[in-house]
């Protein structure tokens, strides 16, 4: 279990943290960032009152002592205070507090299947966006088909994000529109709007209709096809996510464009999803050798986002509906005839972070109970 303890150091004590990582130091400066005094931070939203980037750059602890299982420090501004020691440990990890990700392939089973009258229950409901989550989709059955009944099933999740194309889409053929999305081809493994700053973090695909024999809904993992990238390609891997690509959209009102690598990596240099769409991206003007490495890259890795191992496949059925990340899970689908039915499919967005919320608030008031 790890633990804090007190060292005396040569002129003034010390706060050492013993975990899995080792013993670590605890400065003076994180502690005193950290202060729950009454006077520096808000009892009711735990927010700063004082702003601790104005503290001295030489602060140090002048005296540490254990009362009750509790820390009672002493800093050279002056500033004494009552430390839970636990809420320090919890503080030494940079950590979201929720599930992490889980790669899959087409082979994952059982799929991530939840009924949608089900999830009025908050154990219901915290299974499901854990799933979310972990694997970034999940599939909710038994949907109600009334038009717009799409913005109810986001906003349980969190809340939705209108863009030039409204608060909710139509998928379904018409010629002569503005996106392939509302043409019958097929649409190969991309992510919606990456030109976008920032792009929409989740997205839901419900199926209303659906008449046609072809028109089958794929998602691919992004995280498991650079896993595989990363082990045979690692230069390439690292250009991928370090060459910036122009995204562009444009339409009779609308122009918008986004500069970005097509791997997007977190603060801590993980990799957190792609911007990938092979309609809508131009690479920066570099040298011959350049662009062909650069080129031999890409081209490997949309190779391996359409290898069938990686794909899922599958029929969205009316009251059916997806909902994935956009920044992880690459979507598509297979073409469809027209003339053998109508296919319909509301979809809309909802930020990355609405269902994390959401996570964390399930699992509070579920282990309360």
């Amino acid at each position: 279990m790890p633990e804090i303890r007190i060292t005396a150091g040569s002129a003034t004590p010390q706060l050492v943290l013993e975990d899995a990582q080792g013993a670590r130091p605890l400065p003076a400066l994180w502690l005193r960032a950290r202060s729950p005094d009454p006077q520096e931070r808000d009892e009711v939203t735990g927010q700063r009152l004082t702003n601790p980037h104005q503290l001295p750059d030489d602060l140090a602890l002048t005296d540490a002592r254990t009362e009750g299982g509790q820390l009672r420090l002493t800093f050279s501004d002056g500033h004494c205070a009552v430390f839970d020691p636990q809420e320090l440990i919890g503080g030494a990890v940079l950590d979201e507090g929720c599930p992490p990700t889980r790669a899959w392939r087409a082979n994952l089973s059982p799929l991530p299947i939840h009924q949608w009258p089900e999830l009025g229950r908050d154990d219901k409901l915290f299974a499901a966006v854990r799933d979310l989550i972990e694997l970034g989709f999940v599939l909710i059955h038994a949907t109600p088909t009334d038009p717009q009944a799409i913005l109810d099933i986001a906003r349980r999740f969190g809340f939705v994000r209108d863009t030039n194309f409204g608060s909710f889409f139509e998928v379904y053929s018409r010629p002569n529109s503005t996106d392939l999305a509302y043409r019958p081809v097929a649409l190969g493994p991309h992510t919606d709007n990456p030109y976008r700053t920032p792009v929409p973090g989740l997205q839901l695909l419900h199926c209303l209709q659906n008449e046609t024999s072809g028109g089958l809904s794929t998602l691919v993992d992004s995280l498991a096809v650079a896993e595989q990238l990363l082990r045979e390609d690692p230069e390439g891997f690292a250009l991928l996510g370090r060459i910036p690509v122009r995204f562009e959209y444009r339409d009779a009102t609308t122009q918008l464009v986004a500069v970005k690598p097509m791997i997007e990596l977190d603060g801590m240099g993980q990799m957190i999803g792609v911007h990938y769409s092979p309609r809508l991206d131009d690479i920066p003007l570099m040298s011959d050798a350049d662009t062909q490495r650069y080129h031999r890259a890409r081209k490997r890795f949309g190779q391996l986002l359409e290898d069938p191992q990686y794909e899922l496949r599958f029929k969205l059925d009316p009251g059916q509906l997806m909902m994935f990340d956009n920044n992880r899970v690459l979507h598509g689908r297979t073409s469809f005839d027209p003339s053998e039915g109508h296919r319909q499919l509301q979809g809309c967005y909802i930020d990355r972070d609405g269902p994390r919320s959401l996570y964390r608030v399930l699992k509070r008031r579920l282990s309360a109970h």
